[in-house]
């Protein structure tokens, strides 16, 4: 039983870790490659107090290699979704589960926008996880659309199961895809269906599909855990970092404006102490 679980391995993230591990809290790092975050890709950062003219790399190298040093414990991969249990929470890590007594969720901001027809047909067609639901497909056509490599790792389970497969990376190289994988390019427009997902439409184009699959950087905030409180795009937060689950809290870019490191790490830091709290106050009522 982990006491804090971090789902995203940001400024947010790893602020709210190292505040959890110095706190003597078993702590584990949901997230992906550094690489795909927005503060790896920016050439300089000039606003963080006592880092000045830093590359984002660099600082992304720095924040990993504090936590590193204190022992953080990481796991690469995305948590498809957080089942409230009472006083605890479980984890859906790509069908490894993990229990958690607090989540910290800093996922950044969603750089994809939902598909028409995606909210809707949502396990009725639509999945974020080939190997999760892909039996349910055995025998049928399907779609994976990929925004990250390990999407190719769906593909290659639901070729042995699937009649048919498609494929639509959003990324540069595809690697490790079998030729009997029809590769396709395009936008998706739209996925219909009534009352299940019969088809997409790419372009112009319409596919007659059972399943669409999009494997996405992270998933939505509103389907990692149902009932999440929103406010507008973003989560819904107080002062102390709380949503409107007990134990769960957010920080970060996933909270609103403004997009700033220093905003990020101080929320992360924030939300762990919290956390702590939170767990110091659930042990004295169980006593």
């Amino acid at each position: 039983m982990l006491d804090i679980a971090i789902i995203g391995a940001g400024p947010a993230g790893l602020s709210a870790a190292i505040n959890g591990v110095i706190r003597n809290k078993k702590v584990i790092v949901f997230g992906r490659d550094p690489k795909s975050s927005y503060l790896y890709k920016a050439e300089k950062v000039d606003n963080y107090l006592g880092l000045p003219n830093i590359s984002g790399p660099e600082m992304i190298h720095q924040f990993i290699k504090h936590a590193q040093d204190l022992g953080v414990e990481f796991h690469e991969g995305r948590v498809l979704e957080v089942f409230p249990m009472g006083d605890y929470y479980t984890l859906n890590a790509e069908n490894e589960f993990f229990e958690a007594r607090t989540v910290i969720i800093a996922t950044g901001v969603p750089k994809a926008k939902y598909i028409p027809g995606e909210k809707e047909l949502l396990g009725k067609g639509v999945s974020y996880c080939g190997t999760c639901d892909g039996p349910l497909y055995r025998g049928k056509t399907t779609i994976v659309i990929g925004e990250i490599e390990e999407a190719e790792e769906d593909v290659n389970f639901l070729r042995e199961i699937c009649s048919k497969v498609y494929f639509l990376p959003t990324y540069k190289e595809v690697k490790y895809v079998p030729s009997d994988v029809e590769i396709i390019r395009g936008k998706p427009k739209e996925i219909f269906g009534d009352p299940f997902v019969s088809g997409i439409k790419i372009d112009d184009r319409e596919l007659k599909v059972d399943g669409v699959f999009l494997i996405k950087e992270t998933i939505p905030v509103t389907q990692l855990i149902k009932g999440l409180e929103m406010d507008g795009k973003t989560i819904k937060v107080n002062r102390q970092q709380e949503t409107n689950f007990p134990g769960v809290f957010a920080a970060g870019d996933c909270t609103g404006k403004p997009f700033q490191v220093t905003k990020a790490v101080g929320e992360g830091a924030v939300a762990a102490l919290e956390a702590v709290s939170y767990l110091h106050k659930l042990e004295s009522k169980n006593k």
